[in-house]
């Protein structure tokens, strides 16, 4: 695999983490007892750390791309494997 294929492949379980980590953490207004905004919805955030979610979002897609890469280098999980028609 060359590199350009592997830092596109990172970048795409950066964004699915992100996606997938985002909601872990957040509390809304009602949730931590303060005074709600008037024109903010509901569901928003009090506290919005992109930071932390950003540090959250990098740990899981190292994980989730170290399975990948070890799957695309020791062949555990094949096409062959998951064709369940044939």
């Amino acid at each position: 695999m060359r590199w350009q294929s592997a830092l596109a492949i990172y970048l795409l379980f950066w964004v699915l983490s992100a996606f997938l980590v985002l909601p872990f953490g957040m509390r809304t207004a009602e949730e931590a007892g303060q005074p709600h905004v008037p024109g903010q919805a509901e569901s928003a955030p009090v506290q919005f750390a992109p930071g932390r979610i950003a540090l959250r979002t990098t740990i899981v897609s190292v994980v989730l791309f170290g399975v990948f890469y070890l799957n695309y280098i020791y062949g555990w999980l094949t096409p062959e494997n998951l064709d369940f028609f044939s």
